[in-house]
C-alpha cells in the first residue's frame, strides 16, 4: 500500500486534516499523521464571520497523531502533505519538520501544502523561483523568499510541489494532488 505522511499539530485546521485523511484512505493510501509528539491533537476551525476583517478561530475536532516527528523516517513515504491552520507557525521552527520536508524535495518526491502549511515550505527554502499559492496573508512570506504568488488560482503545481489557498480550495487542490500521484 502506498504511504502518505501528513504533518500537523495542535492548532492544525480540522477540515483540512480530516478531509485529507479520508480522501487518501478512500484512494487506498496509508496515511500517517505526524506531529511534535504522539498524542491527541487539538485541531481548530477557521471561518469567516460577517463584520470581521479576518478569520475567526473555534475549537475543532480531535485527531490522534500516529507518530512523533522525531520518529519519522521520510524514506517510508511517497509524498508529504503540510496542513494549514496555526500549527505551521510553530512547526516551521522545528528542525526535524524542516529536515523531513527537505528530504522529500531532495529525493524528488511530491510535497503538497495548503493554506498556512506553505509557511513550512518557506522556512525550508523551497519557494524560491516557484509559483506558489497560499492563504493571502502568507503571500508576503512567499514573495520575500523569492517565490511568485499566484492569487488567481485555488491550487498551483510547480514541479513536485502542489499548493492550495484554503480548505475552500479542496476540489482544485486534490484534483492536482491526485493527478500527480497517478502519473
Amino acid at each position: 500500500m502506498k504511504k502518505l505522511l501528513i504533518i500537523t499539530g495542535d492548532g492544525g485546521e480540522s477540515y483540512e486534516t480530516l478531509y485529507a485523511m479520508h480522501r487518501f484512505q478512500e484512494a487506498n493510501w496509508d496515511t500517517t499523521v505526524a506531529a511534535p509528539s504522539k498524542k491527541t491533537l487539538n485541531l481548530v476551525i477557521h471561518d469567516f464571520e460577517p463584520g470581521w476583517d479576518t478569520y475567526i478561530e473555534r475549537k475543532g475536532y480531535y485527531v490522534e497523531s500516529d507518530i512523533a516527528l522525531s520518529d519519522v523516517n521520510p524514506s517510508d513515504y511517497e509524498a508529504v502533505l503540510l496542513i494549514g491552520g496555526r500549527a505551521p507557525e510553530f512547526l516551521r521552527n522545528d528542525q526535524k519538520t524542516i529536515d523531513i520536508v527537505r528530504h522529500f524535495s531532495d529525493n524528488d518526491k511530491f510535497i503538497f501544502a495548503i493554506c498556512h502549511g506553505i509557511q513550512i515550505l518557506v522556512t525550508a527554502g523551497l519557494v524560491k523561483d516557484k509559483n506558489i499559492t497560499c492563504y493571502e496573508h502568507v503571500k508576503f512570506e512567499v514573495e520575500t523568499c523569492g517565490g511568485t504568488f499566484i492569487g488567481k488560482d485555488q491550487a498551483v503545481r510547480d514541479g513536485k510541489i502542489v499548493t492550495g489557498q484554503t480548505w475552500q480550495s479542496h476540489p482544485d487542490f486534490y484534483r492536482l494532488v491526485f493527478e500527480c500521484l497517478n502519473e
